[in-house]
């Protein structure tokens, strides 16, 4: 069966030291706690191997927020997917509507850092998903295809089946928006069928779809009660205990 899963992405936000804390007590508030989903903190470069090292790894996974599309090298400033394993963390996030915005990353390039991620025994969380102009003019369903197929189909069922989808709908992310509960489930119902076409039953029914678009601790639970949502990626909610830890327990 599927995982449910609750991760947090933390974007450009703590410096070390706060970071460092926001783990520990997001720790601390999971001690002796029963909890349905897989946790995970996505943090900057920078964090990862001090809060590896602090966290409790059965409770938490500790994400980069992205990795280099090259093995090694003269280049500068970026940071391979090996380095991010040998931090302890488990999980990268991947494709995010930022990174694809704001630094051009191609569908080429994020099959690149996908085998990368795969290859150095981490699991992508792969981002998909349309801004407000695609939704608007109806090519929210081919527009978050391509992005599955183009990146992603070149994998064996195995190894997709090591891959975390994460359906953002770049018009819900910091706005304070949000797609409805029967939006949310429409897409990730038709990612799922998308997956059955290509890899079969097993390997859909088995991926985890989750929602990333101003989820929080108001609408969580709903969102969640649909069947092809299986968590969330949280963004300015996960920057606090208080406010991270009711998404957590919507499950």
């Amino acid at each position: 069966m599927r995982k449910n899963i609750v991760a947090g992405n933390w974007k450009m936000n703590k410096n070390l030291q706060e970071g460092v804390e926001l783990a520990k007590e997001l720790n601390e508030a999971l001690k002796g706690k029963t909890i349905n989903c897989d946790v995970v903190i996505g943090t900057p470069f920078i964090h990862l191997a001090a809060v590896a090292n602090i966290v409790d790894s059965d409770k938490i996974g500790v994400a980069a927020q992205n990795c280099a599309n090259k093995v090694s090298g003269a280049y500068t400033g970026e940071v391979s997917a090996e380095m991010v394993a040998s931090t302890g963390a488990k999980y990268v996030i991947l494709g995010h509507s930022e990174r694809r915005a704001y630094y051009h990353e191609t569908a080429e390039i994020l099959k690149e850092k996908v085998g990368l991620t795969l290859a150095n025994g981490l699991t992508p969380i792969f981002c998909i998903g349309e801004v407000l102009e695609e939704r608007e003019s109806e090519k929210h369903f081919d527009v978050v295809k391509s992005q599955i197929v183009d990146s992603l189909f070149e994998l064996s069922a195995e190894d997709f089946g090591k891959i975390v989808l994460a359906y953002e709908p770049v018009w819900a992310i910091g706005t304070g928006k949000t797609a409805s509960p029967a939006q949310a489930q429409e897409m990730h119902a038709f990612i799922r069928k998308t997956l059955v076409e290509k890899y079969g039953n097993e390997v859909a029914n088995n991926t985890s779809i989750l929602y990333g678009g101003s989820a929080n601790a108001d609408n969580a639970k709903e969102l969640f009660s649909n069947p092809d949502v299986d968590g969330g990626l949280i963004g300015g909610a996960s920057l606090s205990v208080d406010k991270f830890m009711p998404v957590i327990e919507a499950f």
